[in-house]
């Protein structure tokens, strides 16, 4: 009784209000009703998305880019949950993201009991170990999805440039690769989409060049049509990691642009 009361204070004073009615229903019952006729305090399914909208959303927001309705009543703002893998060189944290809402070995003398929560021990409070760990692991999972694709030199979209365009385009993108004299048309500098497009950017138009799936008028190109090589690549790649792949690629090369050219 004692843990479970102190596991609500954790709800009602880190969830910033989320869960207030019930946790405060719980205290009032501590003393004289089942455990099990307490009110619910956890979403029955074990979805990332669905503890993330719950749980995380009232500060990181919806969309996790930390704009939450109770950021700004926070002392420290919330940080953008997308940019992660940015942020560590192209790669999601998932270790470090794991162990930094569980709480598990770490202090967080940013955020006190009165902001971040520590999500292990609070959720371990009201159910077993088991769905616990099936919770935070897919809440993990869910984040990872939730990652803006990384542009830096040692990214994810560096890498598979490097592994699948440079040998074509060059490692600059400028279209000097080694294979670049045995094509019928030399392959066009990558680097100047922008400058040909009045200095922004095509994305769109990229991403369905580098895809290629949908562009009859590249079925017969030299250039790989990159969506079915990932398809069918090693492991069998599914729709939402194919996507993740190109966007990635996408990405590096809005990075490389000259737009001054």
């Amino acid at each position: 009784m004692t843990q479970r009361s102190g596991s609500t204070s954790v709800l009602v004073g880190l969830a910033a209000g989320l869960l207030i009615p019930a946790a405060m229903g719980a205290q009032g019952q501590a003393t004289d009703t089942p455990r099990q006729q307490s009110p619910r305090v956890l979403s029955d399914s074990l979805a990332g998305r669905d503890s993330f909208q719950l749980y995380c959303a009232p500060c990181h927001g919806p969309d996790a880019r930390g704009n939450g309705p109770v950021a700004p009543a926070l002392k420290t703002a919330p940080p953008d949950l997308t940019q992660l893998s940015r942020r560590n060189g192209g790669t999601f944290p998932a270790d470090r993201v794991r162990a930094y809402v569980t709480g598990t070995g770490r202090t967080l003398p940013s955020h006190g009991p009165a902001e971040m929560p520590v999500w292990g021990p609070t959720f371990r409070a009201f159910e077993a170990d088991v769905r616990v760990q099936e919770r935070i692991k897919n809440l993990v999972e869910y984040l990872a999805k939730q990652q803006q694709p990384s542009s830096a030199p040692g990214g994810e979209g560096a890498r598979l440039f490097s592994d699948n365009c440079a040998s074509c385009h060059g490692t600059t993108g400028t279209g000097n690769g080694p294979l670049a004299d045995r094509f019928r048309q030399r392959p066009p500098d990558l680097t100047l989409y922008a400058s040909r497009n009045g200095g922004v950017f095509p994305s769109e138009r990229v991403t369905r060049i580098v895809d290629g799936r949908d562009v009859p008028s590249h079925r017969d190109r030299e250039m790989p049509v990159w969506g079915n090589a990932f398809r069918s690549s090693a492991g069998g790649l599914s729709p939402e990691q194919v996507k993740a792949r190109i966007a990635a690629i996408v990405a590096f090369l809005d990075a490389i642009q000259r737009r001054n050219s």
